[in-house]
């Protein structure tokens, strides 16, 4: 020290820089002496010393003209007021960024108002107790124009116009602090932001901005790091310009001098609403999911993919029998899975294993409760978290028990696929084993065959003894057949007295034939039901697979058409099908295809047939019988159209064609001055199933100005028969209230004739023409005839024989008590043209 008696250095008056003992040898090893920015500049200038906060401690005494010449005292902070706000940030950047920085070139403002360009120089130089110092100098440039400055003011206007860019167009708010936490600077996005100007918010005037929920946490939250140094991360709501709050992220670091002392805070301020409500929105999500799975019972099994640990809620551990100390292991659960859906479990876990499970799956077992071994079906529905391209992180599984559900479709599916009657499969399950069957016999080059089986008479049997009978018949039907039948066949019920039967150990014709000579055979035992007895005959159509059919509903027509066959050959034997069963149902569709024909272009002609007494010839009345006209061949019989007779909708439209040209007929006589007397019409089974056939024959009627009395209704005992017989008995009963006389026709042929009589308002029985035909010389049939005669006389009921052909018989007749007939003998049918051709009155027949 004794060599600097003054205590001067390079013109700094030490006593200034309230040094402590030891600077001094800081400046004499310093070879800040000699340094370039001290030895090549000119004046004017100044020459400061700063500590490492930016405050200038000394400067030299040489430089106090320079100072006068700025519009405030540079010492201290004083040189902040001097400098344009950019040229401060420019200046803190430079010296944070480098010991030795490039020369910063800065706009002064002077006392008489003018600002002025200076170029700053500065060094840092570590000092004593762990402290550096600032060494510098700032020299006037204002007036010099050299390559150097030019550049030095194109990079800074520059480095300006980047900084406000990447301030101005960040989406975040940058923001710096001192070391006690005060805000230094904001971003200009703050003020567009909250609506407050950014001085506003230096220091602690943010805080202003705080949601009040949060600025108790915010401030605790950044003392606490102000103290511990560490980075800051944290949410809050700031107010914005409307007054609406909006949350915000928060982050910040400090940055350290060598010593480790934070020197500014730096940080930024991030909107993060939309990822907040979002956030707060899976919260809500997962919170109603826990909820939703408390309320449902369910069983939950957690598994940390990461760990490797397995937890088991206490639903799923009730759900599996287990106690809450058994350990949750995959082994335990695989050893409760059913042996048939072990694999499916032992799959799943395989998957987690090596990364392949789907983020979301679903599966149902079959588990034994590890209690009391019951058999429960679980549904599992999982759900998996993971990274992008990583392993899965947690997979999350509930388990619900659905036995009863499960119990539930099973009966459900069988009730669907079976006839609840029977408790054999229905149609639809039976073809669909027909279907597979066929395929699967395709593919093995195999055959199989195939029985349909119709009940004889269960319809009779339900109408004279009822239902009960019927469902009972039914029953023994079934057992019989289970009885006689392969082990290999699936039999179904097919509709309300027809049955199938497959087997492929039904391959054969004998096979077939034995088969169905068992069947009936076992069905010929009388069936006993509530002490009454009756048969249960069966007819049986057949078909082989391959030879009669490659296809399910090839096969199926085929043997349809031969039980067709078996029912019209007389019921109670076997049909095997073969070609000519397919030409006679081409010959059928033919008919229905000319009925329907007839019907649409109004073909049918009716022929009328006289019934007349057989002592006086007088001509009582006409038959109506029906006849139609073909295109090329001309007036046709209805048994050209036979199988019409069979379907029930063009039945009655043939009927009803009849009655329109009856009714057209029957008025233009009576206009004309003609009394035909009666005219019977024959009604079908088909005609009463609509249910009003009587008003729709009265409505015609009415709509000629026709009488009811001069119509008769013709029927025979099938109509009686058929399920629809309570509409049979209204409409009988309409047609009596209104005079329209009931026939009933080829009586002695059907079944409980006289329960008939009885139940009916029947009015006229017409003997069948099978007994009249053989009258002379077989005397069984003339007993018949006879009692029929006696029968109706008894009841005060009209007698006509039908098929007089000739004089023998009509005399037979009359001698049995019989008076009216009805054949070729008495006339023939024909067309009304010809009945009547000159509108006179009607001629009496003679025998």
């Amino acid at each position: 020290m004794d060599r600097f008696p003054e205590r001067r250095f390079a013109g700094f008056d030490l006593a200034t820089l309230d040094a402590g003992p030891g600077d001094e040898r800081v400046f004499l090893r310093n070879d800040l002496l000699f340094s370039p920015i001290f030895t090549q500049v000119s004046p004017p200038v100044m020459r400061f010393v700063a500590d490492e906060r930016g405050r200038i401690l000394a400067r030299d005494v040489e430089s106090s003209g320079f100072a006068g010449r700025v519009e405030s005292d540079p010492m201290d902070h004083g040189w902040r007021a001097v400098l344009e706000p950019a040229d401060r940030r420019t200046l803190a950047k430079a010296a944070a960024g480098s010991p030795r920085p490039a020369p910063v070139p800065v706009r002064m403002h002077c006392t008489d108002g003018s600002v002025r360009w200076c170029l700053v120089r500065m060094v840092r130089v570590a000092a004593a107790r762990g402290s550096h110092r600032w060494y510098g100098t700032v020299e006037d440039i204002h007036d010099r124009s050299d390559p150097e400055l030019d550049a030095l003011e194109a990079a800074l206007r520059e480095s300006r116009q980047h900084y406000r860019a990447s301030v101005e167009l960040n989406p975040q708010v940058p923001w710096t602090a001192g070391p006690d936490g005060a805000i230094e600077e904001v971003g200009p996005r703050w003020a567009a932001l909250t609506g407050i100007d950014t001085d506003a918010a230096l220091g602690v005037g943010w805080m202003d901005s705080l949601h009040p929920d949060d600025a108790e946490r915010v401030s605790g939250i950044w003392a606490d790091h102000l103290q511990s140094g560490l980075p800051v991360d944290v949410d809050y709501r700031v107010r914005l310009k409307d007054g609406s709050y909006r949350w915000m992220r928060a982050r910040a670091a400090a940055r350290r001098d060598d010593r480790g002392a934070i020197i500014r805070w730096y940080g930024s301020l991030e909107d993060v609403h939309a990822q907040r409500l979002a956030q707060q929105a899976l919260s809500e999500s997962e919170e109603r999911f826990r909820l939703a799975v408390q309320s449902a019972q369910l069983g939950i099994w957690d598994f940390d993919a990461v760990t490797g640990i397995r937890t088991w809620s206490p639903e799923l551990r009730a759900m599996l029998g287990l106690a809450d100390d058994v350990p949750a292991t995959s082994e335990l659960a695989l050893s409760l899975v059913h042996p048939d859906d072990r694999a499916e479990l032992q799959g799943m876990m395989s998957a987690v294993a090596c990364n392949s499970l789907p983020p979301h799956f679903e599966a149902t077992l079959r588990i034994h409760r590890a209690d009391d071994g019951r058999l429960r079906w679980i549904r599992s529905t999982g759900w998996s978290s993971r990274l992008d391209g990583e392993r899965p992180l947690r997979l999350i599984v509930t388990f619900l028990d659905v036995t009863e559900e499960r119990e539930a479709e099973v009966r459900i599916r069988w009730a669907a696929t079976h006839d609840p009657m029977t408790r054999i499969p229905n149609r639809t399950f039976w073809q669909e084993g027909l279907e597979a069957m066929a395929r699967q016999a395709r593919a093995d080059r195999q055959g199989f065959g195939l029985m349909l089986l119709d009940i004889d008479d269960l319809k009779r049997t339900n109408d004279a003894l009822g239902h009960d009978a019927g469902d009972a018949l039914l029953g023994e039907f079934v057992a019989r057949l289970r009885n006689v039948v392969p082990t290999d066949a699936l039999i179904g019920r097919l509709g309300g007295d027809e049955f199938g039967l497959i087997a492929p150990s039904l391959a054969t014709r004998s096979a077939l034939e034995q088969c169905a000579a068992r069947l009936i055979e076992a069905m010929r035992e009388p069936h006993v039901h509530d002490g009454r007895s009756f048969a249960c005959g069966v007819s049986i159509g057949a078909a082989l697979f391959g030879e009669h059919g490659g296809e399910a509903d090839e096969l199926l027509k085929a043997a349809d058409l031969a039980l067709y066959a078996s029912k019209a050959a007389g019921r109670g034997r076997l049909t095997l099908f073969h070609p000519a069963l397919r030409a006679e149902a081409q010959r059928r569709t033919s008919m229905i295809h000319m009925a329907r024909d007839a019907v649409a272009r109004d073909m049918v002609v009716p022929h009328y047939q006289p019934k007349v007494d057989l002592v006086t010839g007088r001509v009582l009345g006409y038959e109506a019988l029906l006849r139609w006209r073909h295109p090329s061949l001309g007036i046709l019989p209805p048994a050209s159209i036979a199988a019409a007779f069979e379907d029930g909708e063009l039945a009655a439209a043939l009927t009803g064609r009849m009655l329109d040209a009856v009714t057209a007929d029957l008025r233009g006589w009576l206009h004309g001055g003609i009394d035909p007397g009666r005219i019977a019409v024959n009604a079908a089974a088909a005609d009463f199933q609509c249910g009003d056939f009587a008003e729709r024959v009265l409505e015609r009627l009415a709509r000629c100005d026709l009488p009811p009395e001069r119509l008769e209704i013709e029927v025979t005992e099938t109509v009686f028969l058929g399920r629809g017989a309570h509409h049979v008995e209204r409409a009988l009963d309409v047609f009596a209230r209104a005079g329209v006389r009931i026939a009933l026709d080829d009586f002695g042929t059907g079944y409980a004739s006289l329960t008939h009589l009885k139940q009916y308002p029947v009015d006229v029985i017409k003997i069948d023409r099978s007994f009249v035909s053989h009258i002379e010389e077989d005397a069984g049939d003339a007993a018949i005839v006879d009692a029929i005669v006696k029968l109706g006389t008894s009841l005060g009921l009209e007698v006509v024989a039908e098929g007089v052909e000739t004089e023998g018989q009509a005399a037979l007749l009359i001698g049995h008590g019989c008076s009216v007939g009805q054949g070729f003998l008495l006339g023939r049918p024909q067309p009304a043209s010809m009945l009547f051709p000159d509108m006179a009155e009607p001629k009496i027949l003679s025998r």
